[in-house]
């Protein structure tokens, strides 16, 4: 009778826990999809949760309006006067735009890191700043048209309140060129503001959350740091592009026909020296700090859940 094999060797799967899952980056073979939905989830959330402090910036930097009262009480002063609906004027561009633009922003984020960050270890800030700045530089390009609508809704300088009539004073006045004359600025204020966003915020996890677990309040906190940093750090840039964006419906004749950056820097200064290109700087990283910290968490929890 033959002796029975004990030696025979059994396959185990592997099996990973969530725990050990390195849900940083989305895994190799996560597609493209699973990326971008994360990215749109962010990205809606942080475009819509401060959208009146938003609303009062753009007010702040488009005209004379100085925030004497301060934030939340000018917001409640413009609610009586004109509505609290006023306030959320503009969310459908939001809305529209958002989730398309975020999606191919975080997308772009996601591969280029991963190309830049192959058999490279450690902490890469260089590395981060760049994958951050081409992610900006695609998903500007499809949302910059939704940001002009945005804004000119919000200070209602396009003959309605709605979307759909907006864009068409737009184009019939000032043809479709008008979409993107700010686009030039707003790539060169978002390239920073991107590259600070992610810099200081892959910086502060490793900080806060150096074993890369999921924890909402550490994504928040990090998050709401460098909302604040980079927004403080690009005020200025982001003057010069509201002017731009909403100069049909401005006071000043020159302003009306500005098309370019130098031009609108030159009036800007002329007008109001150097605390004109620093107006709204407050509700900007007022709104922007909680934005920017809903935007991550929301991010993270999107990349953790699709990893699960």
């Amino acid at each position: 009778m033959a002796q029975e094999r004990t030696d025979i060797q059994v396959p185990v799967p592997n099996i990973i826990t969530p725990e050990e899952v390195d849900y940083e980056s989305l895994p190799e073979d996560s597609s493209l999809l699973a990326q971008c939905t994360a990215g749109a989830f962010a990205g809606i959330l942080e475009h819509t949760v401060m959208y009146p402090v938003d609303a009062l910036k753009t007010r702040m930097q488009a005209t004379s309006l100085k925030n004497t009262q301060g934030i939340f009480n000018s917001i409640y002063r413009i609610s009586l006067q004109e509505g609290w609906l006023s306030l959320w004027r503009g969310t459908s561009s939001v809305i529209l735009g958002a989730g398309p633009a975020h999606a191919v922003y975080f997308g772009t984020y996601e591969y280029v890191k991963k190309i830049l960050m192959k058999d490279q270890e450690g902490h890469q800030p260089l590395r981060i700043g760049i994958a951050g700045a081409s992610a900006t530089i695609t998903s500007e390009a499809l949302m910059n048209p939704f940001d002009v609508i945005k804004q000119r809704m919000q200070l209602n300088s396009g003959g309605s309140a709605d979307f759909i009539p907006t864009v068409r004073s737009i184009i019939r006045t000032e043809g479709f060129r008008a979409f993107y004359y700010s686009y030039p600025t707003t790539i060169a204020m978002t390239i920073p503001f991107t590259a600070l966003n992610f810099i200081v915020y892959e910086s502060a996890t490793k900080v806060l959350n150096p074993d890369s677990v999921h924890d909402p309040l550490r994504h928040c906190i990090a998050g709401g740091l460098a909302g604040g940093v980079a927004a403080a750090f690009t005020t200025p840039l982001d003057c010069v592009k509201t002017i731009l964006q909403t100069r049909t419906g401005l006071d000043d004749p020159r302003i009306r026909h500005v098309h370019k950056f130098g031009e609108a820097v030159k009036i800007m200064y002329e007008v109001g020296g150097m605390a004109a290109f620093w107006k709204g700087v407050k509700p900007r990283i007022v709104s922007n700090v909680p934005a920017t910290a809903i935007c991550w968490t929301a991010y993270e929890m999107a990349k953790y859940y699709l990893m699960k």
